[in-house]
């Protein structure tokens, strides 16, 4: 991923929509995310705003993923009109699970009014909530012969 100095990974992590990572190269513009494991991941959101941007926001937004930059496959690509707010990417593996990689690239293809350089002002990739069943024995219920000998004051 190029970078201008100061417009970097930094900004696209630090949770204001005021500041933001801006390319610095020839399209498309490139971000990618390696995971040290492969990952289970459900949605990738990226914000964006048309109003502050204007030719620096993303026109033409590609999302891949794989196991490492060699073998990316394209699971969605959309084509964004001045876009304000979040844009949610919701990803599913070709089996229609959820998709497991190592690897996710987010790729800007184009730019609103044929802009060079792209504005990214925040992005969060999600993964699915588990729901973990505890169960807990409720106060007073032993189940062991040692404890259920106090079960009882005399």
């Amino acid at each position: 991923m190029c970078c201008r100095s100061g417009f970097g990974v930094d900004q696209l992590r630090d949770l204001s929509l005021e500041t933001y990572w801006q390319s610095d190269g020839p399209q498309p513009h490139l971000i990618n995310i390696q995971f040290k494991r492969k990952t289970t991941v459900q949605q990738v959101c990226i914000y964006s705003d048309f109003k502050q941007d204007e030719s620096y926001t993303p026109n033409r937004v590609s999302i891949r993923a794989g196991t490492s930059f060699h073998d990316l496959r394209e699971l969605e690509v959309r084509e964004l009109s001045e876009p304000s707010g979040w844009l949610v990417f919701a990803l599913r593996g070709a089996d229609d699970r959820p998709l497991r990689t190592y690897h996710l690239q987010i790729a800007v293809i184009t730019n609103h009014q044929n802009g060079r350089d792209t504005h990214m002002r925040q992005v969060r990739v999600h993964a699915p909530v588990e729901q973990r069943g505890v169960t807990v024995q409720p106060v007073g219920s032993f189940v062991s012969v040692e404890c259920s000998q106090y079960a009882c004051l005399r």
